[in-house]
């Protein structure tokens, strides 16, 4: 039986983020366009076209609009995505086809660091779009401010713990074509059945227990709690998820890196 390692950190981790910041920097109208035009697409198709058979949807007790009950959905889905795919198939690929983890590895960097610097800059891609879409949605005046910002801190936390959870998935798949799986049995239910286009409660009861388990869901109930004002104690059980959701997978991921690049 393998035992876990310590973590062996610094904040050189940093050299690694920059990194592909740099990179990022070069392509930057590619990745700001999807963030930018993918909630008007959504707010127009689902919130525009769909929220007149819809009505209005009762939530904590009130009644609000459908585009205000999926607005801060698509948010929740946005900071998954990001962080997610970007330490998947972009990990997967400096990893194994670029080779960049070999030659980072062939510097003082250690392998705990080039991972974390991995985790964290999908954490900040989850920020940059999670601000731009935030930004288009309050144009329709679908957020509540101040507490509206408190979704962009929200999504470093919940960054963090979806990446660490795409970086797990990285360490184990085979080859890059196996991502289909999780995306397929993990991302495509949570969103479909996370409270995303409409409330848990219409789901079978057995059903709601298993949505309560999803990351996603707990996420689309803090972004949605936020953008309607909402800042209690009901927040607590949603954040107590993601903080021991990054304590959990965060070294997972590590020790699953670990296991498959050194040998």
């Amino acid at each position: 039986m393998r035992k876990i390692l310590p973590l062996h950190l610094s904040m050189r981790f940093l050299r690694v983020w920059e990194r592909n910041l740099l990179v990022y920097r070069q392509n930057w109208k590619i990745s700001f366009v999807p963030p930018l035009l993918e909630p008007f697409f959504y707010l127009v198709a689902f919130g525009v076209g769909l929220s007149t058979l819809v009505g209005n949807i009762n939530y904590d007790g009130s009644e609000i609009s459908y585009m205000l009950f999926i607005a801060p959905a698509l948010l929740a889905i946005n900071i998954m995505n990001n962080a997610f795919f970007e330490n998947t198939y972009a990990s997967f690929v400096r990893m194994y086809y670029q080779k960049t983890f070999d030659a980072m590895m062939a510097t003082p960097l250690t392998l705990e660091e080039i991972i974390t610097g991995e985790i964290v800059w999908g954490a900040t891609k989850s920020v940059i779009a999670t601000s731009i879409m935030l930004a288009v949605i309050s144009l329709f005046g679908l957020i509540r401010y101040p507490e509206g910002l408190l979704i962009i801190p929200l999504s470093l936390i919940g960054g963090i713990a979806f990446g660490s959870i795409g970086m797990i998935f990285t360490a184990i798949v085979a080859n890059i074509e196996l991502f289909n799986l999780p995306v397929f049995l993990f991302i495509t239910p949570m969103f479909l059945f996370s409270g995303t286009f409409f409330p848990i409660e219409n789901l079978p009861g057995w059903a709601q227990y298993i949505a309560m388990l999803l990351p996603l869901t707990h996420m689309v109930n803090l972004t949605r709690s936020l953008s309607l004002g909402i800042v209690d104690m009901s927040l607590l059980p949603g954040f107590c998820y993601f903080v021991i959701s990054c304590i959990v997978f965060f070294p997972l991921a590590i020790h699953k890196m670990h296991r498959r690049l050194i040998k």
